[in-house]
């Protein structure tokens, strides 16, 4: 598309809702940030069947840091990278090293980005049998120490946020009891909560099933958010959209959790069956929910304090990995136009006379109706960004460049 397309584009898009609207959207562009999940690089997630992964992925932490690096210069929205504790900074995959954290953390700081949210990692070795809720003391007290360890990493050399998920569960009815794994999961989390650093935030995840498949210990959002209220001030929910069952109003949850003003965070992606982990499209649901989002006024905010969280969480099973998480970033500033263009209080008029069509049509002019790319490729322009990532991204060969070099 060249800058005809997209001036003229605009023009419509004026006509239609206004020139405050469409600069404003451009601005909510120019400024969203999403986090890159370090594991979207490396080798993990590929194919379930025929163990395939795509050619050239990240064989360390630092390679993970140049493919997000380049994410970034394309995109200009993704400043900072998420890690998993056992995966990029541990040599065994049993126990961290904080000798790794800080090479790491210097070699953010040389390629120009920053360690953004720190994911304790709670299912691999040892884990068969829950984390924080293992009937082995052992066990729970090393996931604990885990827990503290990546609490004042993040204080010391990311953004104080730490994001835990637990794959606690049970496969068969009578396995475990639920009342007693639930509350050991809440004696745990107290216990870690209690000796983290005050100023260091925690996002609780949630997951309808897998690995077990009869209980999750934290199997959906009122659980977190129950947690998260005993734990105190400094916890919230983390929404990742692939686990819950289908059909389920994702927007809602998004509305209670601002009204009742609990900070909260997103790990964005698309599924088709289960927890798949898919790229995010530019869907309805997407949109609806960054239509919450901006009306709660929980993103894009000068002061950054009043926003929650955004990472992206995928895996790539066939598909080019950058290919995968650049148009996952092009989804969400597309989803994000849509949601500032809609005129929330036209849609407020209809709603209080009760015009239950026109409230509806008003609101689906912006957030399915219209093609907001001229305000996504404006914001890009005025940042001296590619119009079209991935176009960028096939053209600078990079991908040939990292499949050569790490054979």
């Amino acid at each position: 598309m060249n800058e005809k397309w997209v001036e003229n584009g605009l023009r419509q898009l004026i006509d239609e809702f206004g020139k405050e609207k469409v600069e404003k959207a451009i601005e909510y562009v120019k400024n969203f940030e999403v986090e890159v999940p370090s594991w979207v690089f490396g080798n993990f997630g590929g194919g379930r069947f025929g163990n395939y992964t795509p050619p050239g992925f990240a064989r360390n932490i630092f390679e993970k840091i140049d493919d997000a690096v380049f994410v970034h210069k394309l995109t200009g929205a993704t400043p900072r990278i998420a890690t998993h504790i056992l995966w990029d900074f541990s040599s065994d995959g049993i126990e961290p090293d904080i000798k790794i954290v800080e090479k790491v953390y210097d070699y953010c700081k040389e390629k120009g980005i920053s360690l953004g949210a720190i994911n304790p990692t709670y299912f691999l070795t040892g884990s068969h049998r829950g984390s924080f809720t293992s009937p082995e003391k052992e066990t729970r007290e090393r996931y604990i120490r885990q827990t503290i360890f990546g609490a004042e990493i993040a204080k010391k050399y990311g953004n104080k946020l730490l994001t835990l998920w637990f794959p606690d569960g049970s496969l068969y009815p009578g396995q475990i009891d639920l009342k007693e794994n639930y509350e050991r999961m809440k004696e745990s989390l107290i216990e870690s909560y209690n000796k983290i650093p005050e100023d260091v935030k925690i996002l609780i995840e949630y997951k309808l099933f897998e690995p077990g498949t009869y209980s999750t210990t934290i199997p959906d959002w009122g659980t977190s958010y129950i947690l998260s209220k005993k734990l105190g001030e400094n916890a919230g929910v983390l929404i990742d959209l692939g686990h819950h069952p289908y059909g389920v109003n994702i927007e809602q949850i998004v509305a209670v959790l601002i009204s009742e003003k609990i900070f909260s965070g997103f790990h964005f992606n698309t599924r088709y069956a289960a927890d798949d982990d898919h790229a995010v499209e530019p869907n309805l649901q997407i949109a609806r929910i960054f239509y919450e989002l901006v009306k709660g006024n929980v993103i894009c905010n000068e002061n950054k304090d009043k926003n929650w969280a955004y990472m992206i969480d995928q895996a790539s099973g066939r598909e080019n990995r950058f290919h995968s998480i650049l148009h996952s970033i092009d989804s969400l500033q597309i989803s994000l136009a849509r949601a500032v263009l809609t005129d929330s209080e036209k849609i407020k008029e209809y709603q209080e006379k009760d015009e239950i069509i026109l409230a509806n049509r008003t609101f689906n002019n912006s957030i399915s109706l219209c093609d907001v790319r001229p305000i996504v490729y404006k914001a890009r322009l005025e940042k001296n960004l590619p119009v079209d990532p991935i176009k960028s991204y096939i053209e600078s060969t990079y991908q040939e460049k990292i499949e050569k070099e790490r054979k």
